[in-house]
């Protein structure tokens, strides 16, 4: 195997001059952000997770920092050789849950009692606690947890003689999925829910049965019931999006069930008063996207009502703000994040548009909040230039950001300038949403390449956040536009499902004539155009080189190529075969392989590399040795680079986000604008 590698210096220098202050690629070790931001009952108080990059073990190293809600007295808290994660506060503020590591022991649940700093490891679990939930007396601590099966082998191998070296015993499936994107082939079992002392102690296993059970958890106000959600069909493992509401009591485990639809119900809030729980769901009709609504039960008559109806947005996230009676919700809105305030008619307030940064590779929407008994509200914010920070809110009054976590690196630095510009479709006059990032030291009067960056998903959205990727192309003298073509999040339920059946479709045209309007300003070199995108956006980049041959060269990364073969052995096989097409394979193979990019292949004349991590069980490496294989016989100039230890984010460790830029870069270097 071959990494056609340029180092970034070189590319950037020989484009916009040596000592010019741009990103470069050793800079990705520098980058941190903040995540998970906990604001204290009172309001008072915001701890989170910081995130830098270890150059020494090439890893994301997460730490917790506490600052006060003003932003003074700005502190690391738990912080070390190990990874310090998911900070809770108690109900009364005075302690932290957390976790971390114990030698021999793996992730526990840890104590911090906040007045002497004492620190006390309360459980001893042989899997990782997830989405705690202090009880309302702060006297127990609710988790998930998995729990592995312990089932009899298929056939029970014979007794090797003493001192044999016998292969390994064979291993036995009979579950889906069986093998998850990250996490590699998975132990059989399933999520239940437990809960330990606060001053440790031997957790109690509250849910039992062959179902996975979810949080958040929500406690009722007495501390004898905890909220939850739950797939509890008998053959759940058909039924990939479906879940109910379900309670559990403490005492003695008795469930109960709150919900029966077709269609998720997820993220349970119980508020302050207990009288009232807000979640999130949708009526299941199997389509490629629905948009989550925020439903209010009342706990007494089980009587439940859709707040968002008549809010064509896709909310993701709610909580009690304060009160009874006051909700916040997360929600996007043309490629923004909002932390709004939704009332009890439905009304809403957007009351924070920053919301993002935490995801550094590319301009994905993302972020989180919590919320103070108070009403304050605490979230990562970002920005195009930024990273995320800590930033603090309240209704009615304007949002601070706390921390400047990467004003020392990229205060630095001369980063492309990001511009929003929107253009109509020229498949049927849609509009859509894109940016554009300009190289530094920018100058209209020139010529520049172009890259065109797409998204995955393909239903998610990119919006003006900070993007390494997309920086790191403009430092090395491209314009980068990256869009929101129709399918994306954000423009309402009917924008997303202008793909539905229909992927790759109309979306090409929607990217096309994104091309076309950057084109018409007049500073892009038309002979320089280069595409590449992954995931969703590998499917649109091998489309694109099948469909027209405008673009120089192109990267497909970690793609969809032949939709049988990826609808059979993808870890999301049980979703993408009922969601995204009307059949099965077999039962309409046509529909699948007019879909496929494969089968553009022999229009195909643009060198096309194939960029995928080694360990994708998402968009599996057999995807791209396919596409690569069959350029190679067409004799089409053709790559295949492989990112080992990678699953589909490909960017996990620092070094491989810088793998995959410059493998991108040098391949585009390969075959500069024709003069």
């Amino acid at each position: 195997m071959r990494l056609f590698i340029l180092p970034m210096l070189m590319i950037a220098s020989i484009a916009i001059g040596a000592e010019a202050p741009v990103l470069k690629n050793m800079d990705i070790f520098e980058l941190e952000y903040a995540a998970d931001p906990q604001i204290s009952p009172d309001g008072s108080s915001v701890v989170y997770v910081r995130t830098s990059m270890d150059i020494m073990s090439d890893r994301a190293v997460p730490n917790i920092w506490q600052l006060d809600a003003n932003g003074r007295n700005h502190r690391p808290l738990l912080s070390g050789p190990g990874n310090y994660s998911s900070p809770r506060w108690s109900p009364g503020g005075d302690r932290l849950a957390f976790v971390t590591g114990v030698p021999g022991r793996g992730a526990q649940l840890h104590v911090r009692w906040m007045d002497t700093g004492q620190t006390a490891v309360i459980s001893n679990v042989r899997q990782a606690p997830r989405a705690m939930s202090w009880s309302p007396d702060g006297r127990y601590l609710a988790f998930v947890m998995f729990v592995p099966d312990d089932n009899e082998p298929l056939a029970k191998p014979p007794a090797a003689p003493k001192g044999a070296d016998w292969a390994p015993a064979a291993k036995v499936i009979e579950t889906m999925p069986y093998r998850f994107d990250g996490m590699g082939y998975l132990e059989t079992g399933y999520d239940h829910i437990f809960i330990v002392s606060a001053e440790g102690g031997t957790p109690r296993q509250l849910t039992s049965g062959d179902f996975n059970h979810r949080g958040p958890l929500g406690w009722m106000p007495d501390g004898k019931r905890i909220v939850f959600s739950a797939n509890r069909l008998d053959d759940a493992e058909h039924h990939p999006v479906e879940s109910e509401l379900w309670v559990v009591t403490v005492a003695d485990g008795e469930l109960e069930q709150l919900t029966d639809r077709r269609g998720p119900d997820r993220g349970p809030a119980v508020s302050p008063d207990g009288k009232r729980i807000a979640y999130l769901g949708f009526d299941d009709k199997q389509l490629a996207w629905r948009s989550a609504d925020v439903y209010v039960m009342d706990v007494d008559t089980r009587e439940t009502r859709n707040l968002t109806a008549g809010f064509d947005r896709d909310v993701d996230d709610v909580q009690w703000a304060g009160s009874s009676s006051r909700l916040l919700v997360r929600y996007e809105d043309r490629g923004r994040t909002h932390i709004g305030r939704l009332a009890m008619n439905g009304e809403v307030e957007s009351l924070a548009t920053d919301v993002g940064g935490t995801s550094i590779g590319r301009p994905y929407n993302s972020g989180s909040f919590s919320v103070a008994d108070n009403g304050a509200f605490a979230y990562t914010a970002g920005r195009a230039d930024r990273p995320a920070d800590v930033a603090v809110g309240r209704s009615g009054r304007t949002s601070t950001r706390l921390t400047r976590l990467n004003d020392d690196l990229l205060g630095t630095k001369t980063l492309g300038r990001v511009e929003e510009i929107s253009w109509t479709s020229s498949a049927d006059d849609l509009e859509i949403q894109g940016w554009l990032v300009y190289p530094p030291g920018f100058d209209a009067e020139k010529q520049y390449p172009l890259i065109l960056e797409i998204h995955g998903g393909p239903h998610t959205a990119y919006g003006p956040h900070f993007s390494a990727e997309a920086q790191l192309y403009a430092a090395a003298g491209y314009v980068v536009l990256y869009a929101n073509p129709r399918g994306s999040t954000s423009y309402g339920e009917a924008f997303s499902l202008e793909i539905h059946h229909n992927y790759p479709g109309q979306d090409y045209d929607d990217l096309m004539s994104g091309v076309d309007a950057v084109i018409a300003r007049g500073f892009i070199e038309e002979n320089g155009l280069y595409v590449t995108g992954g995931s969703g956006g590998g499917v649109l980049t091998a489309w694109i080189v099948g469909k027209t041959d405008r673009f120089t060269a192109a990267v497909v990364a970690k793609p969809v190529i032949n939709w049988t073969s990826f609808a059979l052995t993808s870890d999301i096989t049980h979703f993408v075969s009922r969601h995204w097409f009307p059949a099965m394979p077999w039962e309409d193979p046509d529909g699948y392989w007019e879909r496929s990019p494969l089968s553009l292949v022999g229009n195909v004349s643009t060198p096309t590399a194939l960029l995928t991590g080694e360990d994708d069980f998402r968009t599996p490496m057999a995807e791209s040795e396919q596409f690569y294989q069959a350029l190679k016989l067409r004799r089409v100039d053709t790559a295949l680079i492989r990112i080992p230890e990678a699953s589909h984010g490909i960017a996990a460790r620092p070094s491989q986000l810088i793998a995959k830029v410059d493998n991108i870069l040098a391949w585009f270097a390969r075959y500069p604008a024709a003069k």
